[in-house]
C-alpha cells in the first residue's frame, strides 16, 4: 500500500483539527480565485488577444505613410513626450491601440511618442513580430521601450505600494496599476499621457497642466498634460496611497483625480474652470461622447453631424472597455470608421486590407 508523505499527512491532521477555519480559509482563497479569473476575463480586450493574421510580413512604410512624416527628421528635444503606457504582459497590439498611437504620432510630428509596455523585454532584443509594431515603426517620433515599474515608482510615494508582495491579488490590479503610471509619469517627466484608446485629433502641447471632465459629476485621467514636478501630480500621488483601496473601481483613477481637484479649487461641485493654474477641461475637448452613449460610436453620422460633433474637440475617448466587443464595420459611415479613416489612415488601411 502507497504511505502518504509526511508533509501531507501533517497537513491533513492540521486541517482535520481545525475544520472551521480551515473550510473558511479554503473557500476564501477559491473565490478570491475565481473572481479575479472572472475578471481579467471579462475586462481583457479581446482584439489584444491576437488575430489569425496578426503575425503579419514587415509592412512597407512607403505605402502606409506620407513621404513627409516619414523623413520629418525626428521629433524636437524641446517639445514634451507623449506617453502611452500598457501594464500588462501583451505584446498584441489591436486595431485601436495602433490607431491611438498613430494618431498621436500624426497631430504631434515635433513630439516624441512613447510606448511604454510590461511585456517587451529589456535590452537589445528586438521587438515581437506583428504588424502594429511594424506599421507604427514607420513613424520616426514613435519608440516602444520596456516598462520597468521597480524604476518608475522608484523615488516617489508609490514605490512601498507597488512593492507589496499580494498586490496583485486585487481584482483591479492592472487598471489600478495604470493610474498609478500615469501620475508617476507626469510627476517625474511631464508631457502628455493617453489611454490607448483615445483617438487624436489636433495637436494637445497647448494644453498645459490640463486635465478632462467626463461628466458633471467626475473627471477622467485617459488624457492629462502636466509640465514635471507639478505639485498637484505630487498631491495626486499622495492621495493615491493615503487614501488607498484597490478593491473599488475607479477609486485610484477619476475619483482620485476628482478628489484631489476640488481640494485643490476648494469645489463642491466640479465644472469646468482653471485654478490656480490647472485646467478642467470642458467634456466636449476629450469625451465627446458620454460613456453613457458609446454605441454612438458605431451609427453612421452625416460629414456634417461629425464636424459639428468634434468642432471643440482635441480627442475622442473610445471606452473600450464598454465598446471592445462590438462589430465595426469598415468601410461605414459609423463614427468610428470615420475617425479611423481621418485620424489613423494606416491603422485603417490594415483593417480593410484584413
Amino acid at each position: 500500500m502507497l504511505r502518504m508523505p509526511s508533509c501531507l499527512l501533517k497537513l491533513t491532521r492540521v486541517v482535520l483539527s481545525h475544520k472551521p477555519l480551515a473550510l473558511f480559509i479554503l473557500i476564501f482563497i477559491f473565490v478570491s480565485f475565481a473572481y479575479i479569473k472572472l475578471y481579467r476575463g471579462i475586462w481583457e480586450d479581446p482584439e489584444s488577444r491576437g488575430h489569425p493574421y496578426g503575425l503579419s510580413a514587415e509592412i512597407s512604410c512607403a505605402h502606409y505613410v506620407p513621404s513627409s512624416l516619414n523623413t520629418a527628421g525626428g521629433p524636437s528635444p524641446s517639445t514634451g513626450n507623449v506617453f502611452f503606457v500598457e501594464t500588462s504582459e501583451r505584446t498584441t497590439p489591436s486595431y485601436l491601440f495602433s490607431c491611438s498611437v498613430e494618431s498621436a504620432a500624426r497631430t504631434h510630428p515635433g513630439s516624441r511618442v512613447v510606448v511604454l509596455m510590461k511585456g517587451v523585454a529589456k535590452g537589445n532584443a528586438s521587438l515581437p513580430k506583428h504588424w502594429a509594431f511594424s506599421l507604427l515603426g514607420c513613424f520616426p517620433n514613435v519608440e516602444i521601450r520596456p516598462l520597468d515599474l521597480t524604476e518608475l515608482f522608484s523615488g516617489t510615494p508609490l514605490k512601498r505600494w507597488y512593492l507589496w508582495p499580494l498586490r496583485h491579488w486585487e481584482p483591479y490590479f492592472l487598471a489600478v496599476l495604470s493610474d498609478a503610471c500615469r501620475i508617476v509619469l507626469m510627476w517625474k517627466f511631464g508631457g502628455i499621457y493617453l489611454d490607448t484608446d483615445v483617438i487624436v485629433l489636433k495637436n494637445l502641447q497647448n494644453l498645459t497642466n490640463a486635465l478632462g471632465i467626463q461628466d458633471k459629476n467626475e473627471l477622467n485621467g485617459a488624457f492629462l498634460s502636466f509640465k514635471p514636478k507639478h505639485e498637484f501630480m505630487e498631491l495626486c500621488m499622495q492621495d493615491f496611497v493615503q487614501n488607498y483601496n484597490g478593491w473599488v473601481w475607479g477609486r485610484q483613477g477619476p475619483e482620485l483625480l476628482t478628489r484631489v481637484f476640488k481640494k485643490w479649487c476648494s469645489l463642491r461641485t466640479l465644472k469646468s474652470m482653471s485654478c490656480k493654474g490647472v485646467s478642467a477641461l470642458a467634456p466636449e475637448a476629450v469625451y465627446p461622447i458620454p460613456w453613457q452613449d458609446w454605441k454612438k460610436l458605431f451609427e453612421a453620422v452625416s460629414a456634417l453631424e461629425l464636424h459639428n460633433l468634434l468642432k471643440n474637440t482635441y480627442a475622442v475617448h473610445i471606452w473600450n472597455k464598454l465598446s471592445h466587443g462590438t462589430k465595426l464595420e469598415i468601410p461605414s459611415q459609423a463614427l468610428l470608421a470615420q475617425l479611423y479613416s481621418q485620424f489613423c489612415p494606416a491603422t485603417y488601411a490594415k483593417m480593410k486590407q484584413d
